[in-house]
């Protein structure tokens, strides 16, 4: 098994995917422009991993 430790970001953007996929439909959208506003964080050439 391999482990890699992840930035805080990182988990925030895997919770909020999960939690996408237990709310949908209800509350989906505001869920997956969250996503979105996290994945563009963390793809950002300024963004200084941790």
């Amino acid at each position: 098994m391999v482990t890699k430790q992840i930035t805080t970001e990182e988990w925030e953007l895997i919770e909020t995917i999960r939690n996408y996929r237990k709310a949908y439909p209800n509350g989906a959208r505001m869920l997956k422009a969250e996503i979105q506003d996290l994945l563009d964080e963390l793809m950002d050439l300024g963004y200084q991993k941790k």
